[in-house]
């Protein structure tokens, strides 16, 4: 059995973390991250919010499941690159098609394994999360020092747009396979196939945009309710999305929006976003959900958030400043008091930070799409 190419991953504050090749030979930039996750890997890789980051398997052993296309939340694979401590020397899963590496090779993601995952998420957890590049091959044979110079001539992920870079290039349908319930269109900024597939599942035709789309072609099926997903990149950059959504709210049509949906969402209603300093990848995060007074244990990605002043974090309404009248807080995470999920009183308008759709899981808030389901039978029954 041949050993493995020397690779090195580099951070933008000079430390550096010596490993294996995995995936394919070359080099790969981008912001670095942490997954929390024990399963689910291979959604976590074909999840189009983590495009142009590279993320790290906090959990040890990676990869004994394989890789199948049924899991999968996209046709590719979106991390810019793959850091894990011991990937699986074999495929053990009955639905496994193919082995993680090869996988990884066959989309061209440039890895690295046998480092100290946990080293190295104490570092970003203290530092925060910051530019990085993983080198292997040819590419890892050069000086640490001209390395550090190519991932600081990078751009980093605050200002970022990149909707476009992950949305569909042109609108398709979804149709239910359920008894028909009315339809929804999406705004795909990054959409993941299990939302969908949770949309479908309640008897809702699914239209699906690119993030470019009009409000008169968003509109043009006459949906019961519209959708923004999730997706990476600055909230701030997505002038275009928001200004589309305001239009949405005027129209008072439903809405529903999930993690870069809620942060378009608060900024519509007049909120500031920021970044967070590590952001929340992974699971069993815990989130209270307000109007039950419930604790949900959720899955995360997220980079950025909405910015609330404390008084606000409470659930108690206040009022929006661009005109939509009452909002709330609906959600917030117990670990540091960020806004997960937001309500507005007066249309019918609500997002969640975190992911309901959750594949591999946890399934507790699973729920919100049959509120959305409420929410349209509200409007329809107030419109009749």
């Amino acid at each position: 059995m041949s050993i493995p190419s020397r690779a090195v991953l580099v951070l933008e504050d000079g430390r550096s973390f010596i490993g294996h090749a995995y995936g394919k030979y070359g080099e790969t930039l981008g912001e670095i991250v942490f997954a929390t996750g024990m399963t689910g890997y291979q959604e976590t890789l074909t999840d189009p919010s983590y495009a142009d980051q590279i993320v790290v398997q906090t959990a040890p052993h990676i990869g004994n499941t394989g890789m199948n296309t049924e899991d999968e939340e996209s046709d590719q694979i979106w991390v810019a690159g793959y850091v894990v401590r011991d990937p699986s020397r074999i495929t053990s899963n009955w639905r496994s098609q193919q082995s993680l590496d090869a996988a990884l090779e066959a989309d061209s993601i440039v890895g690295i394994s046998g480092i100290d995952t946990r080293a190295l998420t104490l570092h970003l957890r203290d530092k925060g999360a910051m530019r990085a590049g993983i080198f292997s091959g040819k590419s890892a044979e050069r000086d640490l020092s001209e390395l550090l110079e190519v991932v600081l001539s990078t751009d980093i992920m605050a200002g970022k747009s990149l909707s476009s870079k992950v949305s569909t290039s042109e609108k398709y349908t979804v149709h239910t396979k359920e008894q028909n319930f009315g339809s929804i269109a999406i705004v795909d900024l990054g959409i993941k196939r299990a939302t969908i597939e949770n949309l479908a599942a309640r008897g809702l035709t699914v239209h699906v945009y690119p993030a470019t789309v009009s409000i008169d072609d968003l509109l043009a099926e006459g949906p019961d309710a519209v959708f923004f997903s999730n997706g990476p990149g600055d909230p701030a950059t997505a002038n275009q999305q928001i200004e589309l959504l305001q239009q949405v709210l005027k129209r008072r049509i439903p809405f529903f929006g999930i993690c870069f949906g809620n942060q378009l969402l608060g900024r519509a209603l007049g909120l500031e976003t920021y970044k967070l300093p590590f952001g929340h990848r992974g699971i069993n995060q815990p989130v209270l959900d307000y109007r039950t007074n419930k604790v949900e244990v959720t899955a995360h990605n997220h980079g950025f958030a909405v910015k609330v002043n404390a008084d606000k974090l409470s659930g108690q309404p206040f009022e929006s400043a661009t005109g939509f009248g009452k909002i709330r807080v609906s959600h917030i995470g117990l670990n540091d008091q960020v806004v997960e999920g937001l309500e507005c009183l007066d249309i019918p308008a609500y997002s969640v930070q975190y992911h309901p759709e959750a594949a591999a899981g946890p399934h507790d808030a699973n729920y919100l799409f049959d509120r959305l389901i409420e929410l349209i039978t509200i409007n329809r029954e107030g419109n009749n």
